[in-house]
């Protein structure tokens, strides 16, 4: 079974090259500390429409440090996809622990968590999202999953109820509703697993 600590000193153990449907290759890897402005850049370039449907701490170089800086120290793994020019064109995340809210919200719903589950979200750049992208790449991301001992997926957060894309490309990857709740903010999110 793969631990954070031996992804930190191997990245190439996740490192994948996916050929899109448009022909051109991007490479699945995990996120490593040499990728801070490049990280900086993709989260400066997402539009004010991406995100409203995210929850990063921030969106410029500071949080791009930090996010870096976490690797292997938390209970975090952070993949990218990454053009040949270095270009980072998507962040995909799993928590490998729970948070207590997502255990007690998915009770409320009658789902026991535990520990094989985790939590799991995706941010495409915006010149990639609508092309089938995230659907290519779930499977790694599932295997990933697997190859931490992990049997479900939940989404980290929940995903936005009035974010009906979002919602298709969950539920086309396998993911079901379990559960609805409110955000601080008033806006209503879903709850949905995926059995591996």
């Amino acid at each position: 079974m793969l631990t954070l600590s031996a992804v930190a000193e191997n990245p190439l153990v996740l490192t994948r090259s996916v050929r899109l449907l448009d022909g051109s290759e991007v490479a699945f890897r995990p996120l490593t500390h040499g990728d801070a402005d490049d990280l900086a850049a993709f989260l400066d370039g997402l539009s004010a429409a991406s995100k409203r449907l995210v929850t990063f701490d921030g969106y410029d170089l500071a949080a791009a440090r930090e996010l870096c800086d976490a690797i292997a120290r938390y209970d975090k793994l952070r993949l990218v996809l990454s053009e040949a020019t270095g270009r980072i064109v998507g962040l995909l995340e799993l928590s490998l622990d729970l948070h207590p809210s997502d255990i007690a919200r998915y009770r409320k719903a009658g789902v026991s968590l535990t520990a094989a589950d985790c939590r799991f979200g995706v941010t495409l750049a915006d010149d990639y999202q609508g092309k089938g992208v995230g659907t290519q790449v779930f499977p790694l991301i599932a295997d990933v999953a697997r190859r931490f001992g992990k049997k479900r997926i939940i989404l980290w957060g929940g995903v936005l109820a009035d974010n009906p894309r979002a919602i298709r490309y969950y539920e086309k990857q396998g993911f079901r509703t379990v559960g609805s709740f409110t955000e601080a903010d008033g806006a209503r999110a879903l709850d949905m697993i995926l059995d591996l």
